[in-house]
């Protein structure tokens, strides 16, 4: 039933938009007095309007509240990743469609990531650019949030953007497009059209250390890999716990210390650093894990291939396990560090 009134709508909005471009060529043009014209059309005016007001209606309030459900993580995805809040809700919401679409509703993927070779999860298939495309499905939508971000920061096209700054969306909406995200050449114009009207560039502010040495210049994109921890509640400010290896663990903000470490989680100091084996107690970055718990000793995996710029310390707290170990198992001394394509036994 409700096709078919959208059906004689349209119609009706076909009719009416045709009488208009006949009023204005023909009898504008002749002795016909205008009130008289615009007394036939006033029937046009009363449809045409109501019809867009009230779509655009529902689509705001999807809008809405997709921006109220979403934001909390795109704020806490952009203060781990770095890539901006504004961008991250734009693109889901334009990729889909404010969380309607039949890819977001029923396999969680609120950005349109098909699964490419990398991928060894749940699928999901429908028609895109060419017919029963492979999709990825996701338990919850916070997966896709952080497989986003996770997308973004490990393919090298992309890292030209996290040179620019944490407010620049425009630049990013841009840069995106360049590398390759979308082929609807109209995407950035889509992105910050979509930022602007809702206001989506008041997140960029929220919770981010700029430019006072605690988060600028930081390379995120080396710790993508905390994308594939596992929640495990949250935090007394709100910030998500992580579980990894077995054991608890946070994501250290811009304006973080031991001390508030500390008092956050309700383990010393002296613990914490025991248990992340930092040396000194002002130690910690941005995007650095930090372990609630004592480090195991051996990892989930039995080895590592090491990459260009790791070092033995991010090894060590990407898969929660003691540095000590790993130095014996890999024949290093304290202070030397491995080179890339290095073989690290983890167990």
């Amino acid at each position: 039933m409700r096709k078919k009134i959208v059906s004689q709508v349209s119609v009706f909005s076909y009719f009416a938009t045709s009488l208009l471009r006949y009023f204005a060529t023909s009898f504008f043009a002749t002795s016909l007095p205008r009130y008289f014209a615009i007394f036939l059309l006033f029937p046009c005016f009363i449809f045409l309007p109501h019809s867009v007001t009230a779509q655009n209606s529902t689509y705001d309030l999807q809008v809405g509240l997709y921006i109220r459900t979403y934001s909390p993580i795109a704020v806490e995805e952009m203060n781990q990743f770095r890539i901006p809040a504004s961008i991250t809700l734009a693109q889901g919401i334009i990729e889909s469609g404010a969380g309607q679409s039949p890819l977001a509703k029923e396999a969680n993927n609120h950005f349109g990531i098909k699964c490419h070779s990398d991928w060894a999860g749940p699928t999901y298939h429908q028609n895109d650019e060419h017919a029963h495309e492979c999709f990825r499905k996701y338990s919850h939508a916070e997966e896709s949030f952080h497989d986003h971000s996770y997308f973004l920061t490990q393919r090298e096209r992309y890292k030209v953007l996290f040179k620019l700054d944490i407010t620049d969306y425009r630049g990013w909406a841009e840069g995106l497009a360049t590398a390759g995200y979308a082929t609807n050449k109209q995407y950035p114009a889509m992105l910050i059209r979509t930022i602007e009207q809702y206001q989506l560039y008041l997140y960029d502010k929220q919770g981010y250390v700029a430019s006072d040495g605690t988060g600028a210049g930081v390379d995120y994109s080396r710790y993508a890999w905390i994308s594939a921890f596992q929640g495990s509640g949250y935090a007394g400010d709100g910030r998500k716990i992580y579980r990894n290896n077995g054991l608890k663990c946070i994501v250290v903000r811009g304006s973080d210390n031991l001390a508030k470490l500390s008092e956050l989680l309700g383990v010393s100091a002296k613990k914490l650093m025991k248990y992340n084996d930092l040396k000194y107690a002002g130690s910690l970055e941005p995007g650095q894990v930090v372990y609630m718990q004592q480090k195991k000793r051996k990892a989930a995996i039995a080895s590592h291939a090491v990459k260009a710029g790791e070092t033995l310390y991010e090894i060590s707290q990407r898969y929660g396990i003691k540095m000590k170990l790993l130095l014996k198992r890999s024949g290093m001394s304290e202070g030397m560090q491995p080179f890339p394509g290095q073989i690290l036994l983890l167990r």
